[in-house]
């Protein structure tokens, strides 16, 4: 099961999956609908006003859904991330794959991009995953970008410094006009993930991917430019990002809810279109859980194994839903000595330069459980002597009260473990013995 399709039958299976009979237009009435329903079950418009195709959204958005996607637990999530990253599988490309039943000119009007919220400067593809290579064909990159449309051939791109922004790098340096890239639309949630995981530079995602899937990822050859993308994909655009030419880019509703600053940034032009006969539209609701989780549980892979290398008593982490996926995490673990806690909230910053806050609680206390945290906030944390501020140091860009064009701000760390020097019994919940004949009793109540 690599494809989209596959995941959604077993979601219909399982009756997590709204599907709305009604036309609804991909002008704000369908982020209306996938924000009334967020981080509840995915949502399928069987009609889309304008359009002759279906819109799905909300695939990733509960982390039950995704761990779904994996087939494992949720205690085995970082093992079996880390061990995808550390071990990828090379993919398979072949000649022919549901995504090549249609090849046609690009056009995007004909396809139905949502625009989300008032106040948008147009339609935003926020679902695709783009894949580029260097000059030189030694680096491949996959990864998530949003994309402005413009026209029906053109979008701009928001490029971070990261990955893709190297190798438009490099291409400029070898004196490259265009980079050739592609963007894969209608994807299964392990190949979403993938794409967003912390890989270094030079892994390919796709491989992590098939890692993921077992190895039943395939690839095909982009007919117009030189690109691969998954063979099972509902649709691909394939693109030049034009390096010599740029436009703004935004506002965008990105992860805080808050409008993102414009920026100048690349053109891409559309050069053709491949996708399947009856594609089906992934979009993807910005500052919702789908986007929360997949920028969110990725970085949570990376803090986990720093903080191992500090205690090797981690419980859990929490790129917490309330702190956008991405500015708030919460570590749990068992306080060997005192002093680990500072430790670990630093470990947590260095994982992820990001991070805003970060608090850390014993490990009787789940990080996932926000209103345990904040039981842990008010009876195990003392401001005077378990507060950390760090300031004057890089964070994130989407921090509104950050200097938005040096990223500079201040971090905070809580220590919200129970101090060792105190008797335990001070700081534990009393508890109620409930027996087996009470629990028949009150089990029929639910």
């Amino acid at each position: 099961m690599s494809d989209l399709r596959a995941f959604l039958k077993t979601l219909e299976k399982e009756d997590d999956i709204i599907k709305i009979k009604e036309s609804m237009s991909p002008k704000r009435e369908m982020a209306a609908a996938l924000q009334r329903f967020d981080a509840g079950k995915a949502v399928m418009f069987e009609k889309v006003e304008g359009f002759d195709v279906k819109v799905v959204g909300g695939v990733c958005g509960t982390r039950g859904r995704i761990l779904q996607g994996l087939g494992i637990e949720a205690k085995d999530l970082y093992p079996r991330l880390q061990k995808a990253i550390k071990n990828p599988m090379k993919c398979e490309v072949v000649k022919k794959g549901p995504v090549l039943e249609v090849v046609e000119e690009g056009d995007l009007t004909k396809i139905p991009v949502l625009t989300h919220f008032d106040g948008d400067p147009g339609p935003f593809i926020t679902s695709g995953i783009l894949y580029a290579k260097s000059p030189d064909g030694k680096v491949e990159n996959v990864s998530f970008h949003r994309l402005m449309v413009l026209d029906g051939r053109r979008m701009t791109i928001r490029i971070v410094p990261r990955h893709l922004h190297r190798l438009t790098q490099l291409a400029r340096q070898a004196g490259v006009k265009a980079l050739d890239c592609c963007v894969s639309i209608g994807l299964h949630p392990n190949v979403l993930l993938a794409a967003s995981l912390p890989a270094g530079w030079g892994v390919r995602e796709y491989d992590i991917a098939n890692n993921l899937l077992d190895g039943e990822l395939k690839l095909v050859k982009c007919p117009h430019v030189d690109a691969l993308a998954p063979a099972d994909a509902e649709l691909v655009l394939e693109c030049k990002i034009r390096l010599d030419e740029d436009t703004d880019e935004g506002p965008f509703v990105d992860l805080s809810g808050t409008f993102d600053v414009k920026r100048k940034q690349p053109i891409v032009e559309v050069v053709g279109v491949m996708h399947r006969k009856d594609y089906i539209y992934q979009g993807l609701l910005p500052a919702g859980s789908e986007h929360m989780l997949l920028m969110g549980m990725p970085p949570e892979v990376r803090i986990w194994e720093y903080c191992m290398n500090i205690v090797p008593t981690v419980k859990g982490v929490n790129m917490t839903l309330g702190g956008n996926g991405w500015l708030h995490c919460v570590v749990s673990f068992d306080k060997v000595r005192e002093g680990d806690p500072k430790n670990v909230l630093m470990a947590m910053f260095a994982a992820h330069p990001s991070l805003k806050h970060a608090v850390v609680v014993d490990g009787d206390i789940d990080p996932t459980n926000m209103r345990e945290v904040e039981w842990a906030m008010a009876t195990r944390f003392k401001g005077d002597e378990d507060l950390l501020i760090v300031p004057g140091v890089r964070v994130s860009s989407l921090d509104p009260t950050a200097d938005q064009q040096t990223e500079l701000g201040c971090k905070v760390g809580f220590d919200a473990t129970r101090p060792l020097g105190k008797p335990k019994e001070k700081f534990m919940k009393a508890e109620i013995t409930v027996t087996d004949r009470v629990k028949k009793i009150l089990d029929k109540y639910e």
